[in-house]
C-alpha cells in the first residue's frame, strides 16, 4: 500500500492536494450547459421535478449522468485511451472515470481495484462466481455476510464451512485461526479458495496474515470480507489492511468508514501470486452482477472518498476520530456503570487486534439490553447507533469524522435502568443445525411454507439472517433447531431487529424443502 500520508508529495517535498479526476469531471460536465435529450427521465429540469429536486438538490440532478459520457466514463472528443510513455509502458489514463480506479488501487495497495455500486454485497457474489471457475469447492467462514451465501447459490459453488470462535457471554462470532483453517483446508483437499471475514461488525481483527499464509501453503487464493475495515493501513494506530497482508482479493464495504455514500464499494485484486488468473474471473464475474446503469453519484462518492481518507490521513483527522472513540471508553469507564467487553474480546483465540473507531458497550452490565438501550438513546438523545443486540450496542466513528464524545458517553449514564438488579444475563448464539443438502440444492429444491413449529427438524430452503449483523443463523440445507427458531423469533420481535429471508416478518412460517 502507498503510505497515504505522502501519496501525492513531489521530489520537493510540498504536499499536492490528491486528485478526485472522476468527481472532477462530473461537476465540469454538470457546468457544460447541457440539453439532456437522454436518460434519466428528469433530464436535469429541477424547475420540472420540484420535488425529487428537494429531495436531492439541483447540482445532484445535474451531475446524475447515465454511462458513455465523453471527458467523464469515456475519452473526451478526439482524446487518447491511454497513454504511452516513451518507453512503450502504459502510463495514467487521461479518462477520468479510469483514472479514479487507478488512484483508488494505488491508495489501497491494490494490483487493481472495481468500483461497485451495490454494496460488497455486489462483490461477495462476483467474487463466489469468479471463484467457481477456479473449481467447486469452498472453504467458507460459517459467519460470513449472507450476501457470500447468495453468491454461492448464485454460482453454484459448493461449501465447506470452518466455525467460527464464538464469545458465549456477549453471543458475538469472531473470525477463524489459521490453525483452523489449516484443519479445514487439509480435510478438504479439493477446495480450491479460502473465504474468510475480518473485522467482524463488532470490530474483532482475524490473523489475516497467517490465514493468507495457510492458505497459499493449500495452493489457494484467501478472499476476505473486509467490509467493515475499508480505512485499515491509513493510519499506524488503526490494523493494517487484509491486502497489505497477504490476502488475495478483498471486498470493502467503503461506505462504512471510509466516507462514500451508502451503497457504494470496491472490489480490490491483491498483486499475488493468483493475481493474473484472478484478474480476468473478477472482471468477466463483475460484468454479471454490475448494473449497466450505474449511480454517477456513487461512484463520485467513492473518488472522493479516496481523496479525504488520505486527507485524513495526513491532516490528523483519523486520529482525532479514533481520539474520539477512546475518550467515550474512557468516560464510560469512569462512570464505572459499563463494562468494556474489549478485554473479553481480544481473549479469544482468533482476535489479533480491534479496530478503535468501532466502539462495542456491554450493555446488560449497566441494566439494560442492548435494544433497550438503542431504543432509549434515540427518544431522550437523539442519538443512532450502528448496531443493537441483546446484549450490546456498537457506536461508528467514521475515519475522519468526529464524534461529541462527552454527550454521548452523558447520555448513556442517564439512562434508567430497566433489569431488576440481578446482573447481566448470560446469552447463548444458537449452533446452526446439521447440513444435510448442499445450499444450492435446497434452495432450488421444491419447497413449502410451514408454521415455525413445523419447520423443526425439517431442512430449510431459505437462508435466514438475523440482521443486524446479517451472519446466517440458518443456511439452505440445515436442519432448523428448536433454538435457531427461538433466537430468530426473538430477534424479529425486538425493536430494532429482522430477519432476513423470513416468510413473515415475525418468523412465524419458515420455507423448508418437500
Amino acid at each position: 500500500m502507498t503510505d497515504p500520508a505522502t501519496q501525492g508529495i513531489p521530489r520537493d517535498g510540498v504536499p499536492e492536494p490528491p486528485a478526485t479526476p472522476y468527481a472532477d469531471a462530473l461537476r465540469a460536465n454538470a457546468l457544460g450547459g447541457w440539453t439532456r435529450w437522454a436518460i434519466p427521465a428528469h433530464q436535469d429540469q429541477p424547475e420540472r421535478h420540484p420535488a425529487l429536486a428537494a429531495l436531492a438538490g439541483p447540482e445532484v440532478l445535474a451531475m446524475d449522468i447515465p454511462m458513455f459520457t465523453e471527458g467523464v466514463d469515456l475519452p473526451a472528443e478526439g482524446g487518447p485511451r491511454q497513454v504511452v510513455s516513451r518507453d512503450g509502458s502504459a502510463g495514467p489514463s487521461p479518462i477520468p472515470y479510469a483514472r479514479s480506479l487507478e488512484l483508488a488501487a494505488e491508495a489501497w495497495g491494490a494490483r487493481r481495484t472495481w468500483f461497485l455500486t451495490d454494496g460488497a454485497s455486489q462483490g461477495n457474489h462476483a467474487a463466489c462466481l469468479a471463484l467457481r471457475w477456479r473449481g467447486q469447492q469452498a472453504v467458507v467462514q460459517r459467519s460470513v455476510h449472507t450476501s457470500v451465501i447468495d453468491g454461492a447459490i448464485l454460482a453454484g459453488l459448493r461449501l465447506e464451512f470452518v466455525l467460527p470462535h464464538v464469545n458465549i457471554a456477549l453471543g458475538i462470532a469472531h473470525g477463524v485461526t489459521p490453525a483452523d483453517l489449516d484443519d479445514a483446508l487439509t480435510s478438504h483437499p479439493g477446495a480450491m479458495a479460502a473465504y474468510m471475514v475480518s473485522p467482524s461488525y463488532f470490530g474483532a481483527v482475524s490473523d489475516v496474515s497467517g490465514l493468507a499464509e495457510v492458505a497459499h501453503r493449500h495452493g489457494v487464493p484467501l478472499v476476505v470480507d473486509e467490509a467493515w475495515g475499508s480505512h485499515f493501513g491509513f493510519h499506524p494506530d488503526l490494523p493494517p489492511s487484509a491486502l497489505s497482508c497477504g490476502a488475495d482479493v478483498v471486498v470493502s464495504s467503503t461506505h462504512k468508514l471510509a466516507g462514500s455514500l451508502t451503497q457504494s464499494a470496491m472490489l480490490h485484486l491483491g498483486d499475488g501470486r493468483f493475481a493474473d488468473e484472478l484478474e480476468p474471473l473478477l472482471d468477466r464475474a463483475l460484468r454479471t452482477f454490475q448494473t449497466t446503469s450505474p449511480s454517477a453519484l456513487l461512484l463520485g462518492s467513492l473518488d472522493v472518498a479516496r481523496r479525504d481518507l488520505i486527507l485524513a490521513a495526513r491532516n490528523g483527522g483519523i486520529a482525532q476520530s479514533i481520539e474520539d472513540a477512546e475518550r467515550v471508553r474512557s468516560l464510560l469507564a469512569e462512570g464505572g456503570r459499563y463494562a468494556d467487553p474489549g478485554p473479553a474480546i481480544l481473549d479469544s483465540p482468533d482476535v489479533v487486534g480491534i479496530d478503535p473507531l468501532h466502539v462495542v458497550v456491554d450493555t446488560r452490565s449497566g441494566g439494560l439490553s442492548g435494544y433497550q438501550a438503542r431504543a432509549l438513546l434515540e427518544r431522550q438523545a437523539r442519538i443512532h447507533v450502528e448496531l443493537a443486540t441483546q446484549s450490546v450496542i456498537v457506536g461508528i466513528v467514521g475515519a475522519g469524522s468526529w464524534l461529541d464524545a462527552d454527550y454521548i458517553a452523558a447520555a448513556l449514564h442517564s439512562l434508567p435502568r430497566e433489569d431488576d438488579g440481578a446482573g447481566p444475563r448470560e446469552l447463548s448464539l444458537p449452533a446452526p443445525g446439521a447440513r444435510a443438502l448442499d445450499v444450492r440444492e435446497a434452495f432450488l429444491s421444491s419447497a413449502e411454507v410451514v408454521p415455525w413449529q413445523e419447520a423443526v427438524g425439517r431442512v430449510s430452503a431459505d437462508s435466514l439472517a438475523a440482521y443486524p449483523p446479517g451472519v446466517p443463523n440458518v443456511l439452505p440445507g440445515e436442519v432448523v433447531t428448536a433454538e435457531v427458531v427461538e433466537f430468530l423469533r426473538e430477534t424479529a420481535r425486538s425493536p430494532y431487529g429482522w430477519v432476513r429471508g423470513s416468510v413473515d416478518p415475525l418468523t412465524d412460517h419458515l420455507r423448508v424443502v418437500c
